[in-house]
């Protein structure tokens, strides 16, 4: 008989919810048997800020298994993130995230539209673009000339107003302390963005930038726009740096925006995104904590606290 460490072939299967109870675990087992897979092992990762469940599988195929797994999944509410194993999934990784609504809790453009006076305006040209009637540049382009002579402080207001996602300094300072790689890509604005940045520690950064003349917002944006290509092309720039291949790279992102990065990345992940967003990524977390991504790579809430207490 074969040990675990021979066989070829296996998948991790990790449910995420803040709570999963036996019976929700018993279905879910019962699905991946439904697929011909046997499970190896089955362990808690974690309990806290959420229980994270995790199966090794063999026997499977790992599109057979999130078929399978999501109705019991959407039932308990739990969160499926389905990959393969191997010595891939322990090497060192680079993880890039949209910032608005992924890393932050906040959009910048809206506090800054409301700050300004005109945040009805704005919201009406971000429905039209979410109607597929403007695209990205265009969107952004008539959004930021709206805020046409408003004075440059008031991008110190809004930034004061900008708070983490829960789990973002967690998530940053484990990866960091365990030599995997971080970058922030976005179509916000990088004098909001790169202080955030600076903070972490993260210095792979890419943003959009406000014009700036004496010390006036003159309403346009200087340097080219980051959209969503621009996404993608920052991941693969940013994995060149690194020294890290594509596979080994994982985006974390919401919006339509984030699509092409995604689907670059080895791993993509929707942050409490939208139904596309989460249909196209390999998987998903609808909790409000992320560092539950952590769970997703394999790393342990023992290993998350005895970072934390090196530090």
């Amino acid at each position: 008989m074969q040990s675990i460490a021979q066989k070829i072939g296996l998948i991790h299967v990790t449910a995420l919810a803040q709570k999963i109870t036996p019976g929700a675990i018993a279905e879910l087992a019962t699905d991946i048997a439904s697929t011909g897979g046997n499970i190896e092992r089955i362990h808690r990762t974690a309990s806290f800020p959420l229980t994270a469940i995790e199966f090794l599988i063999s026997g499977a195929n790992s599109d057979s298994l999130r078929t399978s797994l999501g109705p019991t999944a959407k039932k308990f509410g739990i969160d499926i993130a389905v990959q393969n194993s191997g010595l891939n999934r322990f090497a060192r990784k680079l993880v890039v995230m949209d910032v608005d609504s992924t890393l932050i809790e906040q959009e910048v453009i809206d506090l800054l539209a409301e700050a300004c006076g005109v945040g009805e305006q704005v919201r009406s040209i971000t429905e039209s673009a979410m109607r597929g009637e403007l695209d990205f540049e265009t969107s952004l382009r008539k959004r930021v000339s709206l805020l046409k002579g408003q004075p440059s402080t008031i991008i110190d207001d809004v930034a004061a107003k900008i708070s983490l996602t829960p789990g973002a300094r967690t998530l940053i300072r484990t990866l960091n302390k365990l030599g995997h790689g971080v970058g922030l890509v976005s179509g916000g604005f990088s004098q909001v963005i790169n202080p955030i940045a600076q903070q972490l520690g993260i210095v792979n950064v890419r943003s959009n930038t406000l014009d700036i003349m004496d010390n006036v917002l003159t309403g346009n944006l200087t340097g080219p726009i980051i959209d969503r290509a621009g996404k993608a092309q920052a991941l693969k720039d940013f994995a060149a740096v690194e020294k890290i291949s594509l596979a080994n790279t994982i985006a974390i992102g919401d919006g339509a925006n984030d699509l092409d990065m995604i689907a670059t990345a080895g791993l993509g992940i929707a942050f409490n995104a939208k139904p596309k967003v989460q249909e196209a990524a390999q998987s998903a977390l609808n909790a409000p904590y992320l560092d539950s991504v952590l769970f997703i790579l394999g790393i342990n809430r023992e290993d998350i606290e005895e970072s934390e207490r090196t530090d």
